[in-house]
């Protein structure tokens, strides 16, 4: 059990107590600390065997001193006055049955007219350790019981003569000192095992926090090195087809298409070398000589970039721009860029597009973003992204939505009528939105609330 010197109030799951509750002194932490590594079965024995030494040899002293006892202290009388410490052995285990014994034997060594003497120890523990147990009713039903047959009955089987009155009370007073001992060492030991429990269900509460901490850095981990390595894999996929199929008819266009892959291998190794970095929270390695990071940070600084690469795998694509250009905090910056890289890598691979425009608007509360293409598409409404039909092809347009919703924006995609397909998403300039997706004339609110239900859309990376 968790010891009183860690069940402080700044101690995890713990919480004041009654000071008579929490109190101990020094010299009980110090033995409760020096018999922690004993185990409790030796503590026990080692206990019943003591107070059966005590008892006995007590006993056998106050006999020697009795010469007028009407009878005198034998083999019989020795095992009674050892029953009762012997039987604290199990105590723990059978609260009830120890007091019983205990009592028992007590009193059926009184009413032999053995010579008297200090007796009680054995049940005062046992009357302890049940009350320990919570065994409130059956302590003070023995120890009333207990109380007549000793001072009442014992008188009347042996030749002992009834104590006077003050004797009597004295003796209550004593028993009911006893009680009171015994609820505070029950109140005590409830209080220790709360405290426990408390402490057990905090600790299984941080340890599943952490599990889903874990887990949540686990999809990061994912969505970034997705992000990091599939635009790069599409766009080398591309032009490795194409250098294949000019390899012998053009030889000089086969040349360019190889070199495209070249550098994009180059950019991929470069980005996810800086992934890692960050993962790895190394940042020496992230610096250069100046302390400058080695590597930019994505974000929408890098759209030309990003668009001149999608352009060599042979996708046409047109910038636009709205509204007046504001700084962007890097979570808003990161997510609007990985949101473009995403959509114009699913362009590339999977709608047959000659086309996409890109569409970055600055609006008062929030940035949209729109891309669409000319690729296969039918008729239908755009979807929220995290439609389950619309994720359950793959993990790009799931990692856009999370990107969103993690920044209080929103985030839909599907075929449009006629021909194409198009992502658009509304990204608040804060952190969060505090529950509010944007603009109410947001167009990703009107595209998300207008139209009938989308078609099938296209995979994703």
């Amino acid at each position: 059990m968790t010891s009183p010197s860690n069940l402080s109030p700044r101690h995890p799951g713990s919480r004041p107590g009654p000071p008579w509750l929490r109190a101990s002194g020094p010299g009980a932490r110090w033995l409760a600390h020096a018999l922690r590594p004993i185990p409790r079965a030796v503590r026990d024995v080692a206990l019943a065997l003591l107070v059966c030494a005590i008892q006995v040899v007590t006993m056998v002293f106050a006999a020697r001193h009795q010469s007028d006892a009407p009878r005198g202290l034998d083999v019989w009388g020795v095992l009674l006055i050892a029953l009762g410490p012997l039987a604290l052995i199990v105590r723990r285990r059978y609260p009830a049955g120890v007091l019983l014994v205990a009592v028992g034997a007590g009193l059926l060594y009184t009413m032999l007219d053995y010579p008297r003497g200090p007796l009680f120890l054995a049940m005062i523990i046992a009357l302890w350790s049940a009350f320990a147990a919570g065994l409130r009713l059956l302590a003070y039903v023995v120890l009333a019981v207990g109380y007549t047959s000793f001072v009442w009955i014992s008188p009347l089987v042996t030749a002992e003569s009834i104590p006077a009155p003050g004797l009597a009370l004295g003796l209550a007073a004593w028993m009911l000192v006893l009680a009171g001992i015994g609820e505070v060492v029950r109140l005590r030991r409830a209080y220790l095992a709360a405290e426990e429990q408390r402490a057990r269900v905090q600790s299984l509460g941080l340890a599943e926090a952490e599990r889903r901490r874990a887990g949540d850095e686990r999809l990061r981990i994912a969505r970034e090195l997705h992000d990091v390595l599939a635009h790069h894999i599409s766009l080398m996929n591309v032009q490795a087809s194409v250098g294949l199929e000019l390899m012998d008819s053009s030889p000089e266009q086969a040349r360019e298409a190889l070199t495209a892959v070249k550098y994009a291998s180059r950019e991929a190794l470069g980005e996810l070398r800086s992934v890692l970095e960050i993962l790895k929270g190394d940042a020496v390695d992230r610096s250069g000589p100046d302390g400058a990071p080695r590597a930019p940070t994505a974000g929408l600084d890098l759209l030309d970039e990003l668009v001149a690469r999608t352009s060599a795998g042979g996708l046409t694509v047109r910038v636009e721009r709205a509204g007046t250009a504001r700084p962007l905090i890097a979570a808003v910056d990161l997510a609007a860029y990985r949101i473009v890289q995403e959509a114009l890598t699913n362009t590339l691979r999977h709608a047959a597009a000659s086309e996409a425009v890109v569409r970055v608007a600055y609006g008062k509360s929030g940035l949209d973003l729109t891309i669409r293409d000319n690729g296969r598409g039918a008729a239908g409404a755009p979807r929220p992204a995290d439609d389950d039909a619309l994720t359950s092809g793959g993990n790009g347009l799931h990692g856009m939505r999370q990107r969103a919703a993690a920044l209080g924006g929103r985030c839909v995609a599907g075929p449009v009528p006629g021909r194409g397909f198009h992502v658009q998403a509304h990204l608040p300039y804060g952190e969060r939105a505090d529950g509010h997706d944007g603009d109410a004339d947001s167009p990703v609110e009107s595209a998300a609330t207008a139209g009938d239900p989308a078609q099938p859309d296209e995979g994703d990376a």
